[in-house]
């Protein structure tokens, strides 16, 4: 069978449908007057905070296409802004998601950013200051952005290192927002809303969470992020007995070491 190749359209990355989000802050106001100055914008946070759901809402509140690239090792520039492939026995050029969002007039969300290597991050430094335009250097073009382009990048201030850290060079073209896990009442609520389940086992999931990230740096990177909640309390609300649910979806989700396990199962235990 041959399978033929789905190109998506700008239009397909439209969001109707208004997605859940609880602002903590005021980041809201400070996104939408940085967009609508052109000015990139940098989220800064622990993994599961609310950052990709943030990035969603706003897409959706500017009425803006959203394109989203996953930041990994082997990320390329031309990954970003396209390259030529033989089609049909011909070479087209096929843009990337950054040229694509750049053409949309859309919102370009790099998420994970310092996981991509450093030359090609210095792609987007032509999009992230006054010349806001992204050179094709293979087709020799100069694309210009539109009004409505907007670049955000993303990255998790706990996993620098001297190896992965975002260049001075890059992080000041972007006006920054910080994000942290919100407040015990608000968390409660968000997980309530998003799985269903009961205010008070809610309550108890978020009393967990609180007691894991209490043991980041003495032998876990992270403590259990909003999003691992999440999943906790839909798996009980199918039926899951908690202390399970709690150890699939936030302990192993957390660490393999078989001491911190037991830790994190026995917090779990404590309060189910």
């Amino acid at each position: 069978m041959q399978h033929q190749l789905r190109v998506i359209k700008p239009e397909d990355y439209f969001i109707l449908d208004e997605p859940y989000y609880e602002p903590v802050g005021d980041e809201i106001a400070v996104f939408e007057a940085a967009y609508h100055h052109g000015l990139p914008i940098l989220l800064k946070g622990p993994t599961g905070c609310g950052k990709t759901r943030f990035m969603e809402h706003m897409a959706w509140r500017l009425k803006r296409p959203l394109i989203t690239v996953s930041c990994h090792d082997d990320l390329t520039s031309s990954d970003l802004v396209g390259r030529f492939l033989v089609k049909g026995g011909e070479t087209i050029w096929v843009d990337g998601p950054l040229a694509r969002a750049v053409r949309a007039g859309g919102i370009c969300y790099l998420d994970e950013i310092v996981e991509a290597r450093k030359d090609t991050t210095v792609v987007i430094h032509p999009l992230a200051d006054d010349r806001r335009c992204l050179p094709m250097e293979k087709v020799g073009e100069l694309l210009e952005a539109p009004t409505e382009f907007c670049l955000a990048i993303s990255y998790n201030p706990g996993y620098q290192s001297v190896l992965k850290d975002l260049k001075q060079s890059t992080r000041q073209r972007f006006v920054a927002l910080e994000f942290d896990y919100p407040g015990a009442a608000l968390e409660q609520r968000i997980v309530e809303k998003e799985s269903g389940i009961a205010s008070g086992a809610a309550r108890q999931l978020v009393k967990f969470a609180h007691m894991t990230r209490n043991l980041k740096g003495q032998g876990l990177d992270e403590g259990a992020s909003t999003r691992l909640l999440v999943h906790a309390a839909k798996l009980m609300v199918a039926g899951v007995a908690p202390v399970v649910a709690c150890k699939s979806a936030v302990a192993q989700a957390l660490t393999d070491d078989p001491d911190m396990l037991t830790a994190i199962n026995e917090l779990s235990g404590s309060l189910f």
